[in-house]
């Protein structure tokens, strides 16, 4: 059985070397052979350090290939372009920063083996800052309610599958991609579980997370369900009912009370507090659309500008980069 590796990386020149090293020996350890490490650079803004460091690992290590983006397409887009390229009957991933450490990896292994398809790694006890904590859990119960993931079930970015899930995910076409999403809609609930590990201290620099990277992770997991156009839906008719009792309860006012109606404050706050109902729906609206558009233009999930191994088969970058549409127009 072989064993695929996938790691996106980002700015991560003083770390991969260890992640790699130090999980090619805990594999070896554990017989888990033979294996492959697909390391994907994602553009990483810090002059060429991270693909350099990529390449001179590709080149020590005849498992290791390295796959360099040609633009920042975020950590899901990245693990898609990784898994076009993994051939292996067990899949990994983990992060690039020792956080997902090796040492933890027979754990997750361990649950494969003993039937699950898909197994994920999770945190009693989180290394995370305070905001990155909140990002967790904010991120959790989005997948939870939009896209219905079960409640006992806990995950995180260390996670191991079968191959099949695999080649269920990579069919996926859009350029909007969630890898939680993907994974859900493939596998029955009964064959995912979770496994505690320990968490560790990044080994070098600080978290890459940012409240902007939060907005557009929330972004991608609403592109994977219709709820939040069903939450504003009824949105929409709790506030005309309410509007329209208000109505009446003016009239009745107005007629068994003679009750003198408010002037143009009340109006105006009225209008504006709907004007942004209906542009706040419009712009929901709008995301799915635009993201349809997307998806029917073929626009790339990732370009790969290079691939890096001496050691490997030859592959075609140009077929690679367009694996997704070739997907979709099969569909």
């Amino acid at each position: 059985m072989k064993y695929s590796i996938i790691i996106p990386c980002y700015k991560s020149s003083h770390t991969i070397r260890q992640v790699v090293e130090e999980t090619s020996r805990e594999l070896d350890r554990l017989a888990k052979t033979p294996y492959e490490f697909i390391l994907v650079d994602d553009f990483s803004p810090d002059g060429g350090e991270t693909v350099n460091e990529l390449i001179a690992l590709s080149a020590d290590y005849d498992f290791v290939t390295s796959i360099e983006l040609a633009r920042n397409v975020g950590q899901h887009n990245a693990l898609i372009a990784g898994l076009n390229y993994a051939d292996g009957e067990v899949i990994i991933f983990m992060d690039d920063d020792m956080q997902t450490h090796p040492s933890q990896l027979n754990k997750l292994l361990s649950a494969i083996d003993s039937g699950y398809d898909v197994v994920y790694g999770y945190y009693p006890d989180k290394k995370h800052s305070g905001f990155r904590k909140f990002g967790s859990w904010f991120t959790h119960m989005s997948v939870r309610i939009l896209i219905g993931k079960p409640k006992d079930l806990k995950t995180s970015s260390f996670v191991v599958m079968r191959k099949y899930v695999r080649d269920s995910i990579i069919k996926y076409p859009a350029h909007y991609t969630q890898i939680q999403g993907l994974i859900l809609r493939a596998v029955s609930s009964d064959k995912i579980t979770s496994v505690p590990i320990q968490h560790f201290d990044r080994a070098y620099g600080e978290s890459n997370y940012t409240i902007k990277k939060l907005i557009g992770l929330w972004s991608n997991i609403a592109g994977f369900s219709i709820v939040p156009l069903q939450l504003t839906k009824r949105a929409g008719v709790l506030i005309s009912l309410a509007g329209l009792v208000g109505i009446i309860v003016l009239l009745f006012r107005k007629l068994i009370h003679s009750t003198k109606i408010l002037g143009w404050t009340s109006t105006m706050m009225i209008i504006i507090f709907f004007s942004g109902i209906v542009l706040l729906t419009l712009g929901v609206v709008g995301e799915y659309i635009g993201r349809m558009f997307l998806t029917m233009g073929n626009y790339p999930q990732f370009v790969i500008r290079e691939i890096h191994n001496s050691h490997k088969r030859d592959d075609n970058v140009a077929d690679l980069n367009n694996i997704s549409k070739e997907a979709s127009s099969n569909d």
